[in-house]
């Protein structure tokens, strides 16, 4: 053999071999410039994103339109500020349009109310008590922020709100706080939670607490190390669970949380829990010894007369890290640090490369790298083409564009190995879908492969959360039943499903339906879950 047939022979062997141990995945980044650093970002049923961030920040890097500027004497840095600190991203066209934000929503809370409008509570200062709505509409509109007469009870700075299954909003605890409190209020006024108070340490770490509805009406609140049971209709602790070991995990300890997919085999009863990273305790407040992360994640299912902490080992450190629910049933762990904690130059070493967990079998895998820091102040969220849009990521008490971990104000998305277009051949797609599923009510779907059906086709319903600080608020995903596919013609199936029962397992309001064939998700359509 020639040497150069010997030299392509190597050539060919060393990409084959690249090929083979490539990380899976990649990101793309979809815009250069969103204007704002979005630390707060949620994705609603047209197919928009919104992203918010401080107003006491100065002035942002896209102004309002029309000649529109903000007067607002209470504001800490500008009294008259004619640049917006919301966008509203049209993921069709990875464009945005400025958005109008009055009151500081530095580190505040939100959730989707039923009929898909934004809900936006707290905030700092003078955004201390407000309530903002968003109610989107079809891109190209003129949608925008109002803000309600109606102010909460008390301030809530670092609080977590959850959609309940009667419409209504709970909002829980904050920076010193030790209440919670309903949006509306009905008169219901405001409940000491002692539990708040408890884990409360000489460093906090318990703001931003985790929080999921369970699906037998009851939350689970996780704070710290430690989370209860809560029966929030009679203010009653129920159950307290063991402590996990290792770190803290709330902010600014920064670990993060999700409720593992509820399935229908086992009548949507059993529930997991599992929460990765976090930090020392001495991270926050001795920022300059840069501290390790947490490598650890606790996974336990609270619904166990049983219940304990299965401890598992990342493959690496992480605080920062946000938790997807993917619609293959996968969590993909990504953005964050390795060393120190949340809060302003308190962290370094990001954390480029996500990791997905499989929660069958309890592995990780390490995906491949972002070359954009995602440390505070950062975002994802799940798209319905089953993307991860990534946002994000302000260390700094202004916008800082030089120097170590510079304000990040590019839109990114990581898209998984399933979205790899040697997966399309067994793609699903939606042919015909209901656009409202009607609790405990039948319905079929029409789904259309471009190969041969090789495995049972799966129906994922997955929430739409409002993102915030490595926590998603409100982030739920069930599978539902699905009959054996019934062939109509040229590859095209139908399916047979049925809605969740009761508003406790999945509450009211907009979701993304995903069909899956063989583990590869398709496209989801929007659905109205909903009486």
């Amino acid at each position: 053999m020639k040497l150069p047939e010997v030299l392509v022979l190597i050539l060919a062997l060393s990409l084959a071999s690249f090929r083979a141990t490539a990380q899976p995945g990649k990101f793309d980044i979809l815009l250069q410039n969103a204007g704002i650093a979005s630390m707060h970002t949620a994705v609603t049923h047209f197919n928009t994103v919104v992203f918010l961030d401080r107003t006491n920040i100065g002035p942002s890097q896209i102004n309002l339109t029309n000649g529109i500027c903000r007067d607002n004497p209470q504001d800490l840095v500008s009294n008259h500020d004619c640049s917006a600190h919301s966008v509203l991203f049209d993921i069709a066209s990875n464009t945005v349009r400025p958005l109008f934000i009055f009151t500081d929503t530095w580190c505040s809370s939100g959730a989707f109310l039923p009929n898909g409008t934004l809900m936006q509570t707290g905030g700092d200062y003078e955004g201390f008590k407000k309530v903002r709505y968003f109610s989107p509409c079809q891109p190209g509109g003129i949608c925008d922020w109002v803000e309600s007469d109606k102010a909460l009870l008390n301030g809530r700075w670092y609080a977590t709100n959850q959609l309940l299954p009667d419409g209504r909003i709970i909002t829980i605890g904050g920076k010193n706080i030790f209440t919670y409190e309903f949006v509306p209020d009905q008169g219901l006024g405001q409940f000491y939670l002692q539990f708040l108070y408890d884990t409360n340490d000489e460093y906090n770490d318990n703001y931003y607490p985790f929080v999921h509805l369970l699906p037998d009406g009851n939350l689970y609140i996780f704070a710290n190390r430690e989370s209860i049971l809560l029966n929030y209709f009679t203010n009653t602790v129920l159950r307290k669970f063991p402590m996990i070991p290792g770190e803290p995990r709330n902010y600014p300890c920064a670990g993060s949380s999700v409720m593992l997919p509820l399935d229908y085999a086992n009548g949507f009863s059993v529930v997991e829990v599992l929460i990765c990273g976090g930090s020392n305790k001495l991270a926050f407040p001795s920022p300059a010894l840069q501290l390790g992360a947490s490598q650890t994640c606790g996974r336990m299912e609270v619904t166990s007369n049983n219940a304990s902490w299965e401890m598992l080992t990342m493959p690496t450190r992480r605080n920062m890290g946000d938790m997807v629910l993917l619609p293959t049933g996968q969590v993909l762990i990504v953005n964050g640090a390795q060393n120190g904690s949340q809060g302003w130059e308190a962290a370094s070493n990001p954390a480029l490369n996500p990791v997905m967990f499989t929660p069958s079998t309890s592995q990780f895998e390490v995906q491949a790298a972002s070359t954009i820091p995602r440390v505070y102040h950062s975002t994802a969220n799940l798209l319905p083409d089953g993307r991860i849009l990534i946002a994000g990521s302000n260390t700094h008490q202004f916008y800082t564009f030089t120097g170590v971990l510079p304000t990040e104000l590019r839109v990114e998305a990581f898209s998984p190995a399933y979205l790899d277009s040697s997966n399309d051949f067994q793609r699903p797609s939606f042919v015909n879908t209901p656009t409202v599923l009607r609790y405990g009510f039948n319905f079929t779907a029409d789904i259309s492969l471009p190969g041969n059906l090789t495995s049972a086709i799966e129906l994922i319903l997955s929430s739409v959360p409002f993102t915030t600080h490595s926590y998603s608020q409100g982030q739920r995903q069930l599978k539902l039943p699905v009959s054996q596919p019934v062939t109509m013609n040229n590859n095209e199936y139908t399916v047979s499903s049925s809605a969740p029962n009761s508003a406790v397992v999945a509450p009211s309001g907009y979701y993304m339906l995903f069909p899956v064939h063989n583990g590869i998700p398709g496209t989801s359509t929007w659905v109205l879950v909903t009486f």
